[in-house]
C-alpha cells in the first residue's frame, strides 16, 4: 500500500488545523502513518471503473413529456351535488375526528 504519495509535513499540520487537534495531543509519527493508509485506500478505489452512472437506477422523468399547463374547466356545483348526499353550502359534510382520535 506504500505506492502512494505521502503526506507532507504542510499538509499533516493543515490536517491538524482543520480537525482541531494539537500536535502536543498526538503522536505525530503514528496520525501520519494513518493518513497515508487512508490515502492508499482512496488509490485502490480509484482503480475501479465508476463509469456507469449511479442515476440509471432511477426513473427519469422529461419535461416534454409532462402535461402542458393550461387551465380547463373544473367541475361544476350541479355535478359535485350528483356524487353525494353529504354536500352542503359548498362543502363536503365529513365525520368529526377532532377530540376523539382517528
Amino acid at each position: 500500500m506504500s505506492t502512494h504519495k505521502t503526506i507532507d509535513e504542510e499538509t499533516l499540520n493543515n490536517l491538524l488545523y482543520l480537525s482541531r487537534l494539537s500536535p502536543e495531543s498526538t503522536n505525530l509519527e503514528t496520525l501520519k502513518k494513518q493518513v497515508d493508509e487512508i490515502v492508499g485506500y482512496f488509490d485502490i478505489l480509484s482503480k475501479y471503473d465508476d463509469s456507469e452512472n449511479p442515476y440509471d437506477a432511477y426513473p427519469s422523468t422529461v419535461a416534454e413529456n409532462l402535461r402542458d399547463d393550461t387551465v380547463v374547466p373544473g367541475l361544476e356545483i350541479n355535478d359535485v351535488k350528483k356524487v353525494t348526499e353529504e354536500f352542503m353550502d359548498g362543502y363536503f359534510q365529513v365525520p368529526k375526528v377532532i377530540g376523539e382520535g382517528a
